[in-house]
């Protein structure tokens, strides 16, 4: 038995480096505590403790709460939040970019169609300044003539009643209604004006001959004119309004109609000449 201690005496003293008392300090090196005896035998437990060595620890102590990339690397949460904002910039800046190329490529497409609507309009029209039979306008643009199915006449008035000698202005309305465009003359000629009492026709706006205005109607459009009657009554050819005699007091009434197709006609508009 004594001699197991002593060997285990002379283990440690191997072991454990050697220390020097410092100089000046005043203190004593720490002494190395024998192991204990258990059972007729040494515990190599407080040896094996003191020979164990503690675990190696990162550089810098402890866990940092930083995040590692796939190559080791710490990642600052702070500039992974502002490399997310700049991610979101970047996308948003990049769907803004792609909505306006998308939108004006749209408006360019649609301006080209309405361009082309508009010079078709107008050389429509200005093929149609000289007057031609109906068949023949339709024949020399393929472009067939508006009817009762087509349009829709409108006539009022701002007023019941007019002096005798006095005016009285009309507005005039042709509406589109149809499925497919269509030409239409809106002169006083073709878009005729009529005002009469009981079965007398009075006056007609039609008794002196006009320019065609021809009109390409389409979905949407419409065409608004206003005429005034000065209270009084055509003859049979063509003369000077100014020339016309005037009409007596009496219960009148006004209408709309179209030239080239009879079914298309207003509501009448009745009113006094007192």
């Amino acid at each position: 038995m004594a001699r197991t201690v002593d060997g285990a005496f002379r283990l440690v003293s191997m072991v454990r480096p050697r220390t020097s008392r410092p100089q000046g300090t005043g203190t004593r090196p720490r002494a190395v505590r024998a192991p204990q005896r258990r059972g007729g035998s040494v515990s190599g437990s407080g040896f094996d403790s003191g020979l164990r060595s503690a675990p190696h620890s990162p550089r810098g102590g402890g866990s940092s709460g930083r995040r590692v990339d796939a190559r080791g690397r710490r990642v600052d949460p702070r500039r992974q939040r502002i490399y997310r904002r700049r991610r979101i910039i970047v996308g948003t800046a990049l769907v803004l970019a792609v909505a306006l190329v998308v939108f004006c490529i749209y408006s360019l497409a649609r301006g080209a169609g309405a361009i082309s609507d508009v010079i078709r309009h107008d050389d429509l029209t200005a093929m149609s300044r000289n007057p031609v039979p109906s068949s023949a306008k339709s024949k020399g643009t393929g472009v067939p003539d508006c009817t009762a199915k087509d349009v829709k006449l409108e006539l009022a008035t701002g007023s019941q009643s007019v002096g005798v000698g006095g005016s009285m202005p009309f507005t005039m309305t042709i509406r589109y209604e149809g499925t497919s465009s269509c030409l239409i003359d809106a002169s006083n000629a073709s878009r005729i004006l009529t005002i009469t009492s009981g079965n007398d026709t009075v006056w007609t706006s039609k008794a002196c001959p006009a320019d065609p205005v021809m009109l390409l109607m389409s979905h949407g459009d419409k065409r608004v004119d206003t005429l005034t009657w000065n209270a009084n009554r055509t003859v049979d050819h063509c003369v000077d309004d100014a020339d016309l005699p005037k009409v007596d007091a009496g219960t009148y009434s006004a209408q709309l109609s179209l030239r080239d197709d009879p079914k298309a006609v207003s509501d009448k508009v009745p009113f006094l000449v007192q």
